[in-house]
């Protein structure tokens, strides 16, 4: 924390826009999520569920995304827009309540629900563990470099409570000092 004094966790802002970025960016690099996210904003007047959830899938796919990408973040947009997705309600939620809720959506797992908790609620105790980013940055600090797993994680993070997305936060930047913004 010493090393990265002005570097801190901040919310992203509206909920859909998290998650929809969190859609656009799995499995692909950070420069080409950041591509396909512009063509996507180019696309709508405003990045918005009820815009998106306007888009023919083959409109989502002239941006950049895959078939299966552009079905998950229209069904995502529909599901805001529609009112099935209260994201309103999740300060008063627990974080499992919240994760359960956001895992029912076809392409959001529990990695991107808790980004979501992290990047969007700034809940301060959430930690990770299927983050791989996380995983070798625990790895190098304290397991000498020798791989970690989840539970292994799970177990030693406990320790940081109740502030584990503070931890995780400052282990990330322990390998990228600059937070990704895409």
């Amino acid at each position: 924390m010493r090393e990265r004094p002005r570097v801190a966790l901040a919310s992203r802002g509206d909920p859909f826009v998290t998650l929809a970025r969190s859609i656009v960016g799995q499995q692909i690099s950070v420069k080409a999520a950041q591509s396909v996210w512009n063509r996507l904003a180019c696309a709508v007047p405003v990045v918005a569920p009820g815009e998106i959830a306007r888009l023919r899938l083959q409109r989502l796919r002239r941006c950049g995304l895959s078939a299966r990408k552009s079905e998950y973040l229209r069904d995502l947009a529909r599901r805001f827009a529609d009112g099935e997705i209260r994201a309103e309600r999740w300060p008063e939620m627990d974080d499992e309540a919240v994760i359960a809720a956001l895992v029912a959506v076809r392409g959001i797992g529990r990695w991107t629900a808790e980004m979501a908790l992290m990047f969007s609620l700034l809940r301060p105790d959430v930690l990770p563990v299927g983050d791989l980013g996380l995983r070798r940055a625990a790895s190098l600090a304290y397991f000498d470099g020798e791989e970690v797993v989840a539970d292994e994680l799970r177990a030693f993070g406990a320790r940081w409570a109740p502030w584990r997305s503070v931890a995780t936060w400052y282990l990330w930047r322990s390998l990228e000092p600059v937070p990704v913004e895409y």
